[in-house]
């Protein structure tokens, strides 16, 4: 009857752990790496501007939100970039009908079907704009003569634990070489995850000396703070919010200076950053808490040099075309 008992028990605890397991499996949500292999609503996201003659018109970025579900930033000047302003869209929600989606404030709408977009007013006529791929003026930049290349494809030798897909390098890792101040770019693409939110969607941070971290961060479409991405996480939030759609190659052109310490390792002077986020200055010379390394960076702030941290948060990020140029402090 024991035996007969223990039998029953171990059943029902192996069956409760399947029943869990594929409950997991069920839920667990997708994260695109390819943009070839995607869902019905990665077609429809994107950036979308309007014009009349010579005058400019709205801007839209459309963000998926999964299963058809849809936010639109609602820009009166243009993309974030193309007006050097930081603007406060117009936000709205919307549902895919079919092949396209309907933006509707009350007082015009805005359609949109992954190629184009159409605005509406009462007593005007319609205006029709394009869906646009804009590309980081910095993309591709090669490395100088003088330049440590970290990253080209060609091997992880300049990594621990490195290691990589299709040529791309894999998050979660940090560099061999150290540096003091020096200036820094990297090409990065965070995946598509239409169905995570916040901190889930796409999340991962380059850490300069291994100390503070410029976040990366599926941020396409939302306001631009310190935990999004080109946010110094903690210290700043990005003058504008230059995030590209996901799957989109991104750029970070970073100038860091180094913190300085007396003899007696006294901080005698902060470290400061300035940062371009796909070409445009979202911090320009910003002083960085030399007291205190940013969340979750490896290295303590000290006198040292420090590493190229790449924060592996759980999502699938890609990076390529890393290289630093050590500058004098």
């Amino acid at each position: 009857m024991t035996r007969l008992l223990f039998s029953l028990s171990l059943i029902f605890v192996v069956a409760v752990g399947l029943l869990c397991t594929s409950t997991a499996t069920a839920q667990q949500k997708p994260k695109y790496t390819d943009p070839k292999n995607t869902d019905d609503d990665f077609a429809i996201q994107g950036e979308y501007t309007l014009a009349s003659g010579a005058k400019k018109g709205p801007a839209l970025q459309v963000i998926a939100l999964g299963k058809g579900e849809f936010e639109a930033a609602i820009f009166k000047n243009g993309l974030p970039g193309s007006n050097p302003k930081r603007e406060d869209p117009v936000r709205i929600r919307a549902t895919r009908d079919g092949t396209s989606v309907r933006f509707d404030t009350g007082e015009s709408s805005y359609t949109v079907n992954g190629k184009s977009a159409t605005f509406e007013e009462p007593g005007e006529t319609d205006v029709t704009g394009k869906r646009i791929g804009r590309k980081s003026p910095t993309l591709g930049l090669a490395p100088p003569k003088n330049a440590t290349v970290l990253f080209d494809g060609s091997s992880t030798d300049l990594w621990k634990n490195g290691r990589q897909e299709d040529g791309l390098l894999v998050q979660g890792t940090t560099s061999k070489p150290t540096f003091g101040s020096h200036r820094l770019h990297i090409e990065f693409r965070i995946p598509y995850q239409p169905l995570d939110r916040g901190q889930g969607r796409g999340n991962s941070g380059i850490y300069v000396q291994g100390r503070y971290e410029i976040q990366m961060l599926d941020s396409f479409g939302l306001v631009g703070k310190h935990n999004e991405c080109g946010g110094l996480y903690s210290v700043k939030d990005p003058a504008l919010n230059m995030c590209f759609p996901p799957l989109t190659w991104q750029t970070y052109d970073i100038e860091y200076t180094a913190a300085k310490f007396d003899d007696s390792d006294k901080l005698t002077a902060h470290p400061r950053v300035t940062v371009r986020h796909n070409g445009v200055v979202v911090h320009n010379d910003v002083e960085l808490p030399g007291e205190r390394s940013t969340t979750a960076a490896p290295s303590r702030p000290g006198p040292a040099p420090g590493p190229i941290f790449l924060q592996d948060h759980g999502n699938p990020v890609r990076y390529r075309n890393i290289w630093v140029v050590e500058t004098k402090e």
